[in-house]
C-alpha cells in the first residue's frame, strides 16, 4: 500500500499515478474529465479506515504521463484494467465520476462485468449526446457541446474560462471562493487544452446504454445524479437500468461539496441498507 502514491507502466514510457490507501476490499475511484486524485480526498479519508481505497489519475491527468496517444475512453478502460491486474485487485468496487463512469463502462464493453463486486457511477448518463428533445437524459443539446468544443478548448484561456464557468454554474450550488475556484480551474488545467479536446470529443461521442443496462442486472449499480437534472435521470434510468438504485445529491461536484452524506450514501449501499 502506498498512501503517498506509486506510479504504474501501462504501455512503454506513459505511467499513471495511483494512491493506494487502507486495507480491506478495494474501492476504486475514477476522476472526470481533466480532473484528479485530488477531488476525491475526503472519500479517500473516509473508506480507507474499511476499504483499500485506490484513486487513479488517468493517462494526461494530474501526475500521470502527460501524452499525444490514447486519450480517450477506449484506452482508459484498457488502462484500468492495467493498473488492476498490476495491484493485484480482485472484486473491486468501481466508482467513476462524470466521464470517468465512461471508463467503467468501456472496461465492462472489454472485459466483461464479472469480478466486479459492485458499481457506483456519479452524474453520468450513459450517452452523451442526442439530437432529441428535452426530456432524454443527456450531457445537453447538440448545438451547446459543439459551441463549447469549438468556443473553449482551442486554447489554455478558453480552457480556463470553460471550467470556471462549469464549476461555478453546474458543479456546485454555493457560491465558491476564490481559492476554492482556483484549485478547481487549477486541477484541470494539468491536462493541456489540446488533449483536454480529444477527451472531450471521445467522451461526447460515446455510447455506453448497453453497457449500462447489462451490468446492472447482474451487478449491485448505484447512481448518484444532482439535483438539476434529477428527473430527467432518475426516469431514463427506471426504463434502462430498473435494477440500479438511484440518489439525488447537489451539483454535479456533490461529492465534494456534501462529502458526508455522499460518502454515508455509498457506505449505505455498499451495506445494502
Amino acid at each position: 500500500m502506498n498512501p503517498h502514491g506509486t506510479y504504474i507502466e501501462v504501455e512503454p514510457g506513459i505511467e499513471l499515478f495511483v494512491q493506494d490507501t487502507g486495507s480491506g476490499e478495494p474501492i476504486v475511484f475514477i476522476p472526470g474529465f481533466t480532473f484528479t486524485t485530488e477531488v476525491f480526498t475526503e472519500q479517500v479519508k473516509h473508506f480507507s479506515k474499511t476499504h483499500r481505497t485506490i484513486v487513479i489519475d488517468p493517462r494526461s491527468h494530474g501526475r500521470s504521463t502527460m501524452t499525444v496517444h490514447g486519450n480517450d475512453y477506449v484506452t482508459h478502460g484498457t488502462d484500468l484494467r492495467k493498473v488492476l491486474k498490476q495491484l493485484k485487485v480482485e472484486n473491486p468496487i468501481l466508482v467513476g465520476w462524470s466521464f470517468g463512469c465512461l471508463t467503467v463502462w468501456e472496461y465492462i464493453r472489454q472485459f466483461g462485468a464479472e469480478g466486479i463486486q459492485s458499481i457506483v457511477l456519479i452524474d453520468m448518463p450513459p450517452k452523451s449526446l442526442s439530437v432529441q428533445q428535452d426530456d432524454e437524459w443527456v450531457e445537453g443539446p447538440l448545438d451547446d457541446m459543439a459551441a463549447a468544443y469549438t468556443n473553449y478548448l482551442r486554447n489554455p484561456k478558453g480552457q480556463r474560462d470553460f471550467i470556471a464557468a462549469y464549476a461555478a454554474s453546474v458543479m456546485v450550488q454555493r457560491e465558491l471562493r476564490d481559492e476554492e475556484l482556483k484549485w478547481i480551474v487549477e486541477q484541470s488545467l494539468k491536462t493541456p487544452y489540446y488533449i483536454a479536446a480529444n477527451l472531450f470529443s471521445s467522451g461526447l461521442f460515446s455510447d455506453y446504454r448497453v453497457e449500462a443496462a447489462e451490468s446492472s442486472e447482474s451487478v449491485p449499480t448505484l447512481y448518484v445524479v444532482a439535483e438539476h437534472w434529477a428527473e430527467a435521470a432518475t426516469s431514463s434510468l427506471r426504463k434502462l437500468a430498473p435494477k440500479a438504485s438511484v440518489e439525488v445529491l447537489g451539483g454535479h461536484f456533490m461529492f465534494w461539496e456534501h462529502s458526508k452524506k455522499f460518502n454515508a450514501m455509498v457506505e449505505g449501499f455498499l451495506g445494502g441498507d
